[in-house]
């Protein structure tokens, strides 16, 4: 049986919810990705040119720092990575996660959050922030709230 493991970033706690309910019908762990700087709600005012998120999301080559690591990747088959849509892409803490663990040979199942974003290219920007090197599937974008009976059947159609 693989060993399966739930990252996902979450300012306002929408994604952790959904994270906090996939780990369970999983049985898998959680790992919180934690800026070493909190964003503020101005930090995430999407309509601020000025804004820390903003700004961050405007820089492609941005790596905000988080705090801690994932105590042993090389344990975990399978990643489910969350977070919230950001300008139509995952947040560049998101990145920072990716580009400070050795995801080499991990399939990675990305989840996001969003009001009205779709997911758009998020699978190849994570494959190719991962060098290519892990098996990235297509994800699945909820709204702020989802079922334990919409996940289940998530799962039981990736037939991990």
């Amino acid at each position: 049986m693989s060993k399966i493991l739930v990252a996902f970033f979450s300012p306002t706690s929408t994604t952790k919810r959904v994270a906090e309910e996939l780990a369970q019908i999983e049985g898998a762990d959680l790992f919180e990705i934690t800026p070493a700087q909190v964003y503020t709600a101005e930090d995430l005012d999407w309509r601020n040119e000025k804004s820390r998120s903003t700004v961050e999301m405007n820089d492609p080559n941005c790596r905000p720092e988080m705090v801690g690591k994932v105590d042993d990747i090389a344990s975990y088959d399978t990643i489910f990575l969350g977070f919230p849509i950001w300008w139509g892409r995952e947040p560049s803490i998101v990145d920072t996660f990716l580009a400070e663990h050795d995801l080499k040979g991990k399939t990675i199942i990305p989840f996001c959050t969003s009001g009205g974003s779709g997911m758009g290219n998020i699978t190849s920007r994570i494959n190719n922030l991962t060098g290519r090197e892990s098996k990235v599937l297509e994800g699945k974008r909820y709204g702020g709230t989802v079922s334990m009976e919409d996940l289940k059947i998530w799962m039981d159609d990736l037939k991990l």
